[in-house]
């Protein structure tokens, strides 16, 4: 019986979720709570780990598409719970921001690898958006099931000793990849890989800038992934402040299963839809929307109640761009280049997260983190009007 490669990517992509989305959910209140974190050093760790990844994105892209997609996650898994584990070992500023530059490291191994990997082997394009919102979906489910695990662990045997265990347990997942993943239809430059590897970049940047869309995607990924980045680092500072009282733990857990639930509901509702023209742009656009509204909403909340809805707009609508914006530039490049592609992609969204986090942390420094949430929302206003006037009709 033929194995369903669909199912087998679906599969992993929930248990990475449930790891590191688990770990990030005590790793966040780690950093506040543990660590006692200010606003500017949160969001200048979020700047630091996009600096790792702005400079080895492209070689780990190029990697992939010249030697082996397969090894390229393995390596990622490597590198990921390393930098988890060590993580809850850890309390110091310069320790912690060194974590958490190795835990952007891993992600250059795996962003665009995962995708270019199964596109090519499961052969049949007409499938592979399907595959990719069951995947998103995946993604989501899993981070529930991580929240509440790994939640529940934090709340029984301490948030370092939860940290250090879902490191470990990524390490393992290494291992899965390692004996699980074939690798039948990637074709590996012969000889001299480096020259090849610079062909293809140029073939990439070639593709993007040729793409009145691809530019467009780009240009707003920088804007929107910046966001996502900051936020992430951000709301759970103004949730402790309105709420004090309640568990950090308790609160981000509940809030975290509630938005992907709805995020997961919403991709299921877009699957059967998925490969027609205009749903992606759509898509984006108003997961981009609702976004807008639960940061600035979270900036005026008077308590916790709507600062919790707020964040369960912004958080849940966020990361659907995210699977949106993958989606659409999957569709618009070609295998040759395809984790190469992803690559430039991910770079833009590491070049947001250092230029729109750097602003940010310097409002936040001098302002305070109301005007911070503001900013955040005026960017993700630009990057609405940059994907609305240039991925129109022409």
């Amino acid at each position: 019986m033929p194995v369903d490669l669909g199912a087998v990517y679906a599969r992993w992509v929930w248990c990475r979720a449930l790891l590191h989305r688990g770990w990030w959910l005590v790793t966040s209140v780690y950093l506040v709570v543990d660590a006692r974190m200010p606003a500017e050093r949160l969001v200048l760790i979020g700047v630091a780990q996009a600096a790792v990844g702005l400079v080895f994105e492209v070689p780990a892209g190029m990697l992939a598409d010249t030697v082996s997609r397969k090894w390229s996650l393995v390596v990622s898994h490597l590198l990921m719970g390393t930098a988890m584990l060590t993580t809850g070992l850890v309390r110091g500023f310069l320790p912690l921001l060194a974590t958490q530059m190795l835990w952007g490291l891993s992600w250059t191994f795996a962003s665009g690898a995962d995708v270019a990997w199964i596109s090519d082997e499961l052969d049949e394009p007409a499938r592979v958006p399907a595959v990719l919102i069951r995947a998103e979906r995946a993604q989501l489910t899993g981070t529930v099931a991580g929240l509440l695990t790994l939640g529940g662990l934090a709340r029984l045997t301490g948030r370092p000793t939860a940290i250090v265990l879902a490191g470990s347990a990524m390490l393992a997942l290494g291992l899965f990849v390692a004996a699980g993943f074939r690798e039948r239809r990637f074709a590996p430059a012969p000889a001299h890989r480096w020259p090849a590897a610079w062909s293809l970049l140029a073939g990439g940047l070639l593709l993007v800038r040729g793409s009145r869309v691809l530019v467009a995607i780009f240009a707003a990924t920088l804007l929107v992934n910046g966001v996502t980045s900051t936020f992430g680092r951000l709301y759970p500072l103004r949730l402790v402040a309105l709420a004090p009282r309640l568990d950090p733990v308790v609160w981000l857990t509940g809030l975290g299963v509630v938005m992907c639930l709805a995020g997961a509901a919403a991709l299921r509702l877009v699957q059967p839809r998925i490969g027609t023209p205009g749903t992606v742009r759509r898509g984006y656009l108003a997961a981009a929307a609702t976004a807008t509204a639960g940061i600035a909403g979270l900036a005026l909340a008077p308590n916790a109640l709507a600062s919790g809805m707020a964040v369960l707009m912004a958080a849940g609508a966020l990361p659907l761009t995210r699977s949106f914006a993958t989606i659409w530039v999957n569709n618009e490049t070609v295998t040759a280049v395809r984790a190469t592609v992803h690559s430039l992609l991910a770079q833009a969204d590491y070049l947001g997260t250092i230029a729109c986090g750097l602003t940010v942390a310097a409002i936040a420094g001098h302002a305070g983190l109301l005007p911070a949430l503001a900013t955040c929302a005026a960017l993700l206003i630009a990057a609405i009007a940059v994907v609305a006037g240039r991925t129109g009709s022409p």
